[in-house]
């Protein structure tokens, strides 16, 4: 299953059935791979923070995700992200782009 997939079958999914197959998806994700864990988790807290928007099929806003990126942005030296882990990032997050 990919996010399309995921995004498109929402909305007749059990909010509790979503957010497990979005955590299977995120951890099974080719795009995840060279993230460790700690960034993982950074990951995967945005995404559970607009949970609601993403299982109503909505995704995240632009201004949202950009808002989100300019926080990790800001806060990379205490969360120790690289300029590489930030761009993976930012292209994961893109994915639940509205």
């Amino acid at each position: 299953m990919d996010i399309q997939e995921l995004l498109a079958s929402a909305k007749t999914q059990t909010f509790d059935r979503f957010a497990q197959k979005l955590n299977s998806l995120v951890r099974e994700n080719y795009n995840f791979s060279n993230l460790d864990e700690s960034n993982r988790k950074i990951v995967l807290d945005i995404i559970k923070k607009h949970l609601g928007e993403i299982h109503r099929g909505q995704g995240i806003s632009s201004v949202v995700l950009e808002r989100e990126n300019y926080n990790l942005y800001e806060h990379r030296e205490k969360l120790k992200l690289t300029e590489a882990d930030l761009e993976d990032i930012k292209k994961i997050l893109g994915l639940f782009k509205k």
